[in-house]
């Protein structure tokens, strides 16, 4: 089950800081090792690993929501990830609307906070679709690119708020963030995009993007704090060794993807490719 709120233990505040950090670090690894591996092969083994992420991510998010229903929310799971082979499996445009299945089936079984789990629930999945529709159209570069977009921040921001702190960017949503790590994860995507402009055929707007994309990173970040708190548990799960549950690792980049579908609606996405 998902963890809850509890109050963090007494001493060094200094050492404190960084008692997560061997954990998180081999964890974060190993997830950044396999994410590199299956978006360099593409394909099915690509879509198999999204699909396997959308699923848990369905999971985490129905027993955060109703504590206890484990079953039903391995169904949900199931269902999620055969909706999402169905549609990804048959291409692109077909069918796309079956994407509203999961949200639309789960909702009523929520006993409270159910606009939030359709709206959750509709994100993952869209995500998860978007995932593999901007691996086929894009190429492997231009997903690089993105979740390096999202590890950078996330890792400039630790970094950054445990050794030089400051205020906090949000205290009564997420306690934990800082300006400076936030500001400092803004800047990490600038440079992440400046690179990619060194060995890719993107235009400049790619830095200006990538620091967007940064931000959107990290509203999904607090969206997702949010609602821990307002559901009052501590991680999504405990699937991940310094890390809780998958959604803590990946809320990020639902922002992050999330945003780069709203803005290829309007406007033409630079091609990222070498």
């Amino acid at each position: 089950m998902a963890e809850p709120l509890s109050s963090p233990p007494q001493g060094n505040a200094a050492a404190g800081r960084w008692t997560d950090l061997r954990q998180r670090l081999w964890s974060g690894l190993s997830m950044v090792l396999v994410g590199v591996i299956a978006i360099r092969l593409g394909g099915i083994w690509f879509q198999m690993l999204v699909v396997f992420v959308t699923g848990v991510l369905i999971w985490e998010l129905a027993r955060m929501i109703r504590p206890g229903w484990d079953v039903g929310a391995m169904l949900l799971a199931a269902l999620t990830a055969s909706v999402l082979s169905g549609l990804l499996a048959q291409g692109i445009d077909w069918h796309v609307f079956l994407l509203f299945v999961p949200a639309v089936l789960g909702t009523p079984f929520m006993r409270r906070e159910r606009l939030t789990f359709f709206l959750y629930a509709l994100g993952i999945t869209v995500a998860g679709w978007g995932l593999v529709v901007t691996r086929e159209l894009y190429g492997g570069t231009w997903l690089f690119w993105m979740v390096l977009v999202v590890v950078v921040t996330d890792v400039l921001g630790y970094f950054a708020g445990r050794m030089i702190g400051g205020p906090k960017f949000w205290p009564a949503i997420s306690p934990k963030k800082t300006w400076s790590g936030t500001v400092a994860g803004w800047l990490g995507a600038g440079l992440v995009g400046a690179l990619f402009l060194t060995f890719t055929d993107a235009g400049r707007d790619l830095v200006w993007i990538s620091m967007l994309l940064s931000m959107a990173s990290q509203a999904g970040d607090i969206i997702e704090s949010t609602l821990k708190r307002r559901v009052g548990v501590k991680d999504s799960s405990a699937l991940i060794p310094g890390h809780g549950g998958l959604f803590d690792r990946f809320d990020g980049l639902l922002g992050a993807v999330l945003f780069m579908l709203l803005l290829a609606l309007v406007v033409d996405v630079p091609e990222v490719s070498i």
